[in-house]
């Protein structure tokens, strides 16, 4: 349900829906209407189809005409071509945040890094889900480069509902340790080894969906 807060109610919307999707309360494949979804998050029509129009140009939804919209399956190669993207971004975002983070953000950098960590430890993997979001936003922000970051987004918004999907294949431990070096890297200002760490989390994704897909 969606709570009052100061972000518009677009925006409150396309994170509700996101969320279902990627934590697969959406699956994919799931056909619905906009007044049934509207109904069930207690939002408007109007936010709701704006924030879904935003869904469609990520590629997480489509429209049916005539039946409503339906959320997107997952396609092996497409998915693969997405890593690819997703490295070349990732490592823009990481080698900008390196020069461009300010005391703060490397503070919120490593807090989050920690949480990660804290959060493998409890075997908690929406806080994980959660931590890892919230990294990627903070890195995004500190690169100052909105072209990189929307972009990246929605690849993240994909490869977080892939993990929920196919989590079974992959091991926590490893996924966060790595996500948390970046961060850490980051933070540090280690530009070399921030973007070694963002090589070795894509490689380590794709080897991921090749086992999940069955594609080895």
């Amino acid at each position: 349900m969606i709570e009052s807060d100061t972000r518009s109610l677009s925006d409150q919307a396309y994170d509700e829906v996101e969320r279902m999707i990627i934590s697969l309360e959406l699956p994919p494949g799931t056909v619905f209407s906009e007044s049934e979804l509207a109904e069930q998050i207690n939002i408007g029509r109007t936010p709701l189809r704006e924030a879904l129009q935003r869904l469609a140009r990520d590629m997480l939804i489509v429209s049916l005409p005539r039946r409503g919209m339906m959320v997107t399956e997952i396609n092996a190669s497409e998915y693969l071509n997405l890593l690819d993207t997703r490295g070349v971004l990732d490592h823009l975002i990481a080698s900008q945040a390196v020069r461009r983070a300010s005391p703060r953000q490397r503070e919120a950098l490593t807090a989050c890094a920690d949480g990660i960590a804290e959060a493998t430890q409890a075997g908690d993997d929406e806080g994980f889900m959660r931590l890892d979001r919230s990294g990627d936003e903070i890195l995004a922000a500190a690169s100052r480069n909105p072209y990189a970051s929307q972009a990246a987004g929605s690849l993240h918004a994909h490869c977080r509902r892939f993990w929920s999907m196919y989590r079974h294949f992959g091991n926590l431990r490893e996924s966060a340790e790595l996500h948390s070096r970046i961060l850490r890297e980051v933070a540090a200002g280690h530009a070399e080894e921030a973007g070694k760490a963002s090589a070795a989390l894509i490689a380590y994704l794709e080897a991921f969906a090749r086992r999940a897909l069955d594609l080895e």
